[in-house]
C-alpha cells in the first residue's frame, strides 16, 4: 500500500476462480485508496461473499452478481 487515505467506496470487482471462471460483484463496499486506487475488501463482508466462490454451484464461466448485504 502506498499510504494514502483509505476512503469509503461502493465498486464492482471482478474474481478470477480459476482459468476459465470470472465472478463479478457489482455494488461490493469496499476501502479504496485515494491515491493509487487500490481496494479492500473488509473481513465481514469477505465472510459474505466468500459462499459466492464456490464453482461447483455455478459452474459458467462468467457470471455477474450484486452484492446483497
Amino acid at each position: 500500500m502506498c499510504g494514502g487515505l483509505m476512503q469509503a467506496q461502493v465498486t464492482d470487482l471482478p474474481f478470477k476462480l480459476d482459468r476459465h471462471c470470472i465472478r463479478i460483484i457489482k455494488d461490493l463496499p469496499v476501502q479504496e485508496c485515494v491515491q493509487c486506487g487500490k481496494t479492500l475488501i473488509g473481513d465481514s463482508v469477505m465472510a459474505e461473499i466468500e459462499p459466492l466462490f464456490d464453482k461447483e454451484a455455478h459452474p459458467s464461466e462468467l457470471e455477474v452478481m450484486r452484492y446483497a448485504a
